[in-house]
């Protein structure tokens, strides 16, 4: 099974398309596990988390094409933890957007439980923020490396970019909003600096999707790939 990620803005029915991988992948799980319909987490810990879960569930069950889906919808606020149980016996995962750091710590203590679940068939969906926390490193929301601004997103926040342990999904930073956002820079900041070895941008209305086979992209924009070279950084794009 796979990880999907999907670099945000994809809120709309006509988007429902890049949600049918991960779903017809739930399904394929259910079926081998006796159930008549897949049984899939949507967990949201946005500030608006019950419109904002029942959107991503709307999205899902749109991608569906028609078939049932037993749909559990999953709330969180900062400080108040997604409990374990939440995720036991499902289907698939699917983690929506947010502030990133609330997103983390509220499902932190799923992380080991969540990798457990997707290295046994379970796939997983990240969108922005869900997606950022399923790397090994997840970047913040900072938009400062050593003092210097290296992206025009809340460029006067004044924090700093700083990488906590993600979910382990894949082996490389991720990050969302790319092409919309100008993080592309940040990006390239963070693997010039060695904050982190190598990244992955998504743009909003794309999911990349991580599996057996390799990388897949899916959607209208790009994923960009950094990586370290001999004189700095090499970045191209995945190819669709």
């Amino acid at each position: 099974m796979s990880v999907h990620l999907i670099g945000g803005g994809a809120t709309a029915i006509e988007d429902a398309p890049l949600h049918a991988p991960f779903v017809a992948e739930a399904a394929l799980r259910a079926t081998r596990a006796g159930r008549t319909q897949p049984r899939i987490a949507v967990i949201s810990l946005h500030p608006e988390a019950e419109e904002k879960a029942e959107a991503l569930g709307n999205l899902l069950a749109q991608a569906a094409m028609g078939s049932a889906i037993d749909m559990r919808l999953i709330t969180g606020r900062p400080g108040e933890p997604i409990r374990l149980d939440a995720i036991s016996d499902v289907d698939g995962i699917a983690v929506g957007g947010g502030v990133v750091e609330d997103v983390r710590a509220g499902l932190e203590p799923l992380f080991s439980e969540v990798r457990r679940l997707v290295a046994e068939g379970v796939p997983y969906l990240g969108v922005s923020a869900g997606a950022m926390i399923a790397a090994e490193g997840s970047f913040g929301g900072g938009s400062r490396i050593g003092g210097l601004v290296v992206s025009p997103e809340y460029a006067e926040d004044g924090y700093e970019l700083e990488i906590e342990a993600g979910i382990g999904l894949v082996d490389v930073a991720i990050d969302v909003h790319v092409a919309q956002r100008g993080m592309l820079s940040r990006l390239v900041a963070a693997v010039e600096s060695g904050l982190v070895a190598s990244g992955l941008g998504v743009d909003e209305r794309t999911a990349l999707i991580v599996g057996d086979d390799g990388l897949r992209v899916e959607g209208e924009g790009s994923v960009w790939r950094v990586l370290r070279a001999e004189d700095g950084v090499l970045v191209s794009t995945i190819d669709t």
